[in-house]
């Protein structure tokens, strides 16, 4: 016990002195203002990375005997309700109350892995968007994959298409879907490096379900930033996102089907990259309207801490000592049929 202390302790140091703190006083005054009281608990999760914690999703074609029982005893157990309005059965991801890690899988050529280690807050966009068999889907700024890979343990698509349009996550992007997905299925997955703003115009009403889970300012990563001057650079920039999140949503719409429906999210508290950039194209674009997710978020309310005042189609996920989940906002629009 005392050398599992002194071990926090000698943990709790090191990572205490790579905070940012340009980045933190910025998030200090942004977040105090559009979060109020909600602001501190938050900020002592978020900067206290002992306590995140990481949840596992399963693979569904990676068959591992023992494994769920192995989990049960070490306290983990199922994160999302069975009541939920969309949890296909193949669909399995464990969490437990207690940080600490359970160990990576490398990746090996051949060998597929068993399962994916990810912040469980990022797979209620994947619930979200109800993807069903046959469907053809779009992820349209996919890696580094691990939502790609949870959309196939929800369905199995007709067509699914993974874009990336930043080279280095392109290859990560690769290798995740062959660290996960058998050969067999591979085939029927299309990864492309195209700029997701021009998707839209290359194939227009092409897709029943899209998926934008855009760049955004990454909370959690900004303020381990290690280098200052980076960080800087990075917050001037930040003002930048919005404008490159709304042309891509623009472009999500014009690749939808008439009746088809899109889901945006990001992992970053910013409402100017939440809900501004929502409540905008509901504003500039006709053919869209907000699609209600409450009762998805009454279904993980045990799990997760959501922000309050938020609208009936959007939700944000809250950081909090014991649900450490988030941030993640997620919201979901419908394309109208053409009249």
């Amino acid at each position: 016990f005392f050398l599992s202390l002194k071990l926090e302790k000698k943990t709790k140091g090191k990572l205490q002195k790579q905070i940012c703190q340009v980045v933190l006083d910025h998030f200090e005054k942004q977040y105090t203002a559009e979060l109020g009281d909600a602001w501190s608990s938050v900020r002592d999760v978020l900067t206290s990375p002992w306590c995140w914690q990481h949840a596992l999703l399963l693979n569904r074609f990676s068959q591992c005997p023992g494994l769920e029982s192995s989990l049960a005893e070490q306290g983990y157990h199922p994160a999302f309700p069975a009541a939920l309005p969309y949890l296909p059965a193949a669909f399995r991801c464990y969490i437990r109350k207690t940080p600490g890690r359970f160990p990576a899988q490398k990746h090996q050529p051949g060998k597929l892995k068993e399962y994916y280690l990810l912040n469980a807050a990022s797979l209620l966009p994947v619930l979200t968007l109800e993807v069903k068999d046959g469907e053809d889907v779009l992820d349209l700024c996919a890696a580094p994959g691990g939502k790609s890979v949870a959309i196939l343990q929800c369905a199995c698509p007709g067509r699914f298409h993974c874009n990336e349009y930043d080279d280095l996550r392109s290859r990560w992007l690769e290798q995740t879907i062959e660290s996960f997905i058998p050969d067999a299925l591979i085939n029927f997955i299309m990864v492309s490096k195209l700029d997701g703003r021009q998707i839209g115009d290359l194939q227009p009403e092409f897709y029943d379900k899209v998926l934008v889970d855009a760049p955004c300012s990454n909370d959690r990563s900004w303020l381990f930033s290690a280098d200052p001057q980076q960080a800087v650079l990075r917050l001037l920039q930040r003002k930048e996102l919005s404008s490159l999140q709304f042309q891509l949503l623009r472009s999500a719409i014009k690749a939808l089907r008439p009746g088809g429906s899109l889901v945006y999210s990001t992992c970053t508290l910013s409402k100017a990259e939440n809900s501004d950039v929502i409540s905008l194209i509901l504003d500039s674009c006709r053919n869209v309207m907000p699609v209600d997710i409450s009762e998805m978020a009454r279904g993980v309310s045990q799990q997760f801490t959501f922000c309050s005042g938020m609208q009936q189609h959007e939700l944000l996920v809250l950081p909090e000592k014991g649900r450490p989940w988030g941030p993640m906002y997620v919201a979901k629009l419908k394309k109208m049929s053409s009249s």
